[in-house]
């Protein structure tokens, strides 16, 4: 074969490995550039959920109001007939989810069936230490309010606007909210939160309760035994029966 035609056939062989070469990049880079931007599409919509599930901090919030519950024979963090056959007590923690189903899905037919008819007396204990920080302060503030004859309703209120476990709801400033949203007397209630006048009385409730066995939230004890099915009324109404039964 001729020399120069073996050239020139080389020479359009070269050129059209180059055209595939310059269409295989062109196409390298179309794909680079659409996975990249998917994953910055992806990266984008994560920090975009990410941004719009954080909660606005509830110090910034105005507190949920509550409607007062009437219930019988109140005393401090007490109520019911103290000569009832049957002594209830709570061990609870004002952070605890199981705690806030308690008060919403039990407390009401307790109170309805047994303590309103001088069956039953219950007293709330807080497991103030349990949670943490915000669950002390938070005990701390309704013994405050019990001063003022509002432990019940400040219980009611801090459930109310309960929304996670140390996210700001109970700080001192929420806290002074709500009692202000009762109607407290604010200087009253601010110095005995301020200087902690209950705290040794929180730490006591949890002290006792971790004695007495508690090892979850909310724990009920039935005449001093432990009941260990609280987020059951049937169950609790079969136990409080029983109760009745030996009496």
């Amino acid at each position: 074969m001729d020399t120069r035609k073996r050239s020139g056939r080389q020479k359009r062989l070269d050129t059209i490995r180059g055209e595939r070469r310059k269409q295989m990049q062109k196409q390298r880079m179309a794909t680079l550039l659409v996975v990249g931007g998917g994953v910055l599409l992806i990266a984008a919509v994560i920090v975009i959920l990410a941004l719009g599930s954080k909660k606005t901090p509830s110090n910034n919030a105005t507190p949920i109001a509550i409607t007062p519950v009437a219930r019988p024979m109140v005393d401090g963090n007490t109520m019911g007939d103290p000569n009832a056959p049957i002594k209830l007590v709570e061990y609870s923690d004002f952070q605890c989810p199981g705690c806030l189903y308690f008060y919403q899905q039990i407390e009401t037919n307790l109170v309805a069936e047994y303590i309103a008819t001088g069956k039953a007396h219950l007293t709330y204990r807080s497991m103030g230490k349990w949670i943490g920080s915000e669950s002390v302060a938070a005990a701390e503030a309704a013994y405050c309010a019990s001063d003022q004859g509002k432990f019940w309703e400040y219980h009611d209120i801090l459930f109310a606007n309960w929304t996670g476990e140390n996210v700001g709801d109970f700080s001192t400033k929420r806290l002074i909210a709500y009692a202000d949203s009762l109607g407290l007397d604010m200087d009253a209630f601010s110095s005995c939160l301020n200087n902690h006048k209950y705290n040794q009385k929180v730490t006591q409730d949890h002290d006792d309760g971790l004695q007495a066995g508690v090892e979850y939230t909310p724990t009920l004890f039935i005449n001093g035994k432990m009941y260990t099915g609280s987020n059951s009324y049937a169950g609790i109404k079969a136990a409080i029966e029983a109760a009745l039964a030996s009496e």
